[in-house]
């Protein structure tokens, strides 16, 4: 637990070099912080306006979801080429999403994936969905649009979790 703590301080020191708007966006592009760590950062840390940080963690949110949605095919086929032991890596983890999401796919399909990107728990959130779309063939067109009202779902949960621990203590 101490050694999570003292990474997660390395983090926070680590995005305080930069403008707070900036380090908002940073942060949302984490994959393991996401809007998880950006929102509360923003309106507990650096005493951003609730509005400015559920926007700005949006965008920066956004931005590496849509880039896999739309990149991941090409980059696939790159690594199946060119990659090697790597290559090797990037497919098993492929695999191993996709019989992560096989059942919930099959019986919820797109709004599965809309949940599944909008309830903000570990393992969760767009990045694991982007990729999820792309294992099961879901075109940028049909997924995207899901993806994105998935991270809106989550960043006001989160945004009212924050909120909430403010106003609490």
């Amino acid at each position: 637990m101490l050694r999570c703590m003292g990474m997660f301080d390395q983090l926070i020191s680590f995005f305080s070099q930069f403008p707070h708007w900036l380090a908002t966006i940073l942060m949302a592009m984490t994959p393991v912080g996401e809007l998880r760590l950006s929102i509360p950062v923003s309106v507990l840390g650096y005493h951003m306006p609730v509005w400015q940080a559920f926007v700005l963690s949006i965008i920066g949110n956004s931005i590496p979801a849509m880039l896999i949605l739309f990149f991941a095919g090409s980059f696939h086929r790159w690594v199946e080429k060119e990659a090697g032991k790597w290559g090797k890596n990037w497919a098993d983890y492929l695999a191993h999403v996709q019989k992560k999401f096989t059942g919930d796919y099959e019986k919820y399909g797109l709004i599965g994936l809309l949940f599944f990107v909008g309830i903000p728990l570990p393992g969760t959130g767009a990045y694991t969905g982007a990729i999820a779309a792309f294992v099961f063939g879901i075109p940028f067109k049909h997924s995207w649009p899901y993806v994105l009202v998935g991270i809106v779902i989550s960043a006001i949960i989160t945004t009212l979790l924050t909120v909430g621990v403010d106003r609490i203590f």
